[in-house]
């Protein structure tokens, strides 16, 4: 199994025990991914994604209550709920990964986790945001070559290599 989808797994599971337990669950993330995996790349990635996606929650959430047609992020099944975070967060904030991948891993990370029709669910979702944040860039003022919204959460100073 790739590094990245390893990390996305570990990432998924940590986010959907977070959102079922809380925050006081982020005092076990360290512990969580020494367990999930050995891989220093696993751990390091899988820990952009979670605390990405925690830091930029309320902004993820809004985005996916805009695309998520006659659907409450309430109502949706918790692992998918949690998968498309995730994804979006990758979407709006994470550069160095293309769309493509994003959407492809979230899907399988749909059908591996959740029910058969997730990944139909997941794919319609992620497509709507990608094309309105490929929208959004041609509006957009460039400032550097990035919206001047985009921040790179995470740990500072490591830039994650290309998606191959």
């Amino acid at each position: 199994m790739r590094r990245r989808t390893r990390a996305r797994e570990l990432a998924v599971q940590f986010l959907y025990i977070l959102d079922l337990r809380g925050p006081e669950v982020m005092d076990q993330l360290v512990s969580f991914l020494q367990e999930g995996s050995r891989d220093r790349e696993v751990q390091e990635f899988a820990l952009r994604l979670i605390t990405g996606t925690r830091d930029t929650m309320d902004v993820v959430d809004k985005k996916l209550s805009s695309v998520a047609r006659n659907w409450e992020i309430s109502r949706m099944a918790v692992v998918d709920r949690n998968i498309l975070r995730m994804a979006i967060f990758e979407l709006l904030y994470c550069d160095d990964i293309p769309p493509k991948v994003t959407i492809n891993e979230a899907i399988e990370l749909g059908k591996r986790f959740s029910t058969a029709n997730s990944g139909s669910f997941i794919n319609g979702i992620l497509d709507r945001v990608k094309n309105q944040a490929s929208a959004g860039k041609k509006d957009a003022p460039a400032e550097g070559g990035k919206k001047a919204t985009k921040q790179e959460p995470g740990p500072p100073g490591k830039k994650e290599p290309e998606e191959k």
